[in-house]
């Protein structure tokens, strides 16, 4: 029996879709980091074609396809592959891949050495066409804050929050290659050192305690926290484009503070507060 495929006729409309895909796929896979370890997770996954005005559909089964054919890496270098290989795959113009997951580092508490995985929430967003495939990445990365003012202002004791710094990169499409751009694991250095202090998954006493003044020795706003993150990226030339976003959780307020900025300009990214919360 021959089935008709439905989604091959022809559209009389003549409007043009610059999105049709899939999202919300939760799928296995395996990301790689700057030193070639893969570690298995999951990632949360969209995927997307630009569509013809003549064409009616198309087919949905064969982003699955891609995706279970390349899910064991997921990298800065093979996120644009794949976005390539759906576009080739759905002889389509343009196609993009978003993929969402936990990363996990192990750390170390800072005087004890006792250790733990701690999980960050990352991000690839590639995109292909029949020219260039590009790659975006980023990170959101829990931090400590201790405000300058309430230190400057008190008798003892400052106020401080958690918050997250939500950082966000794309490299020039000539550097992916190459191995001269920040990875994921540099992105989540970065933010930590821009802070009063990191976060730890597993802290003994004497770590809290290191912790504890390292806070209150870096007071920092969200301003400061923003504008660090940014001035070290500014000055990265394999870098086409950045974004930050920085929100505290206030401790003392029912409300949470936060700043952003993209480069070189507003709308430079496809999404910078991605996972900002």
């Amino acid at each position: 029996m021959i089935l008709e495929d439905v989604q091959g006729r022809p559209d009389v409309r003549g409007v043009a879709l610059d999105e049709v895909g899939v999202s919300g796929l939760r799928y296995p896979i395996v990301a790689c980091d700057r030193d070639g370890v893969k570690q298995e997770t999951v990632g949360e996954v969209s995927m997307a074609v630009a569509l013809g005005a003549e064409v009616k559909g198309t087919h949905l089964s064969r982003f699955v396809e891609v995706l279970h054919e390349h899910a064991a890496e997921i990298s800065v270098t093979t996120a644009p592959v794949i976005a390539d290989a759906l576009r080739v795959r759905l002889a389509a113009p343009r196609a993009q891949l978003r993929v969402r997951a936990t990363y996990f580092r192990e750390r170390r508490a800072p005087v004890s050495g006792a250790h733990a995985l701690m999980g960050y929430e990352v991000d690839w967003f590639a995109t292909a066409d029949s020219a260039t495939a590009r790659v975006e990445f980023g990170a959101r990365v829990p931090v400590t804050s201790v405000c300058p003012c309430s230190k400057a202002i008190s008798d003892y004791g400052a106020h401080n929050q958690r918050g997250h710094i939500t950082v966000r990169i794309r490299p020039h499409e000539r550097t992916v290659h190459s191995g001269g751009m920040p990875w994921i694991e540099d992105l989540i250095d970065l933010a930590e050192r821009s802070a009063s202090a990191p976060v730890f998954p597993l802290l003994k006493r004497s770590d809290e305690r290191h912790v504890t003044m390292l806070a209150y020795d870096n007071p920092v706003f969200v301003e400061d926290m923003a504008r660090n993150v940014a001035q070290q990226l500014r000055e990265d030339a394999a870098l086409e484009a950045f974004g930050v976003h920085v929100a505290n959780d206030e401790s003392i307020h029912d409300h949470a503070a936060f700043a952003g900025i993209e480069w070189p300009c507003p709308g430079s990214l496809a999404d910078t507060r991605w996972a900002s919360g």
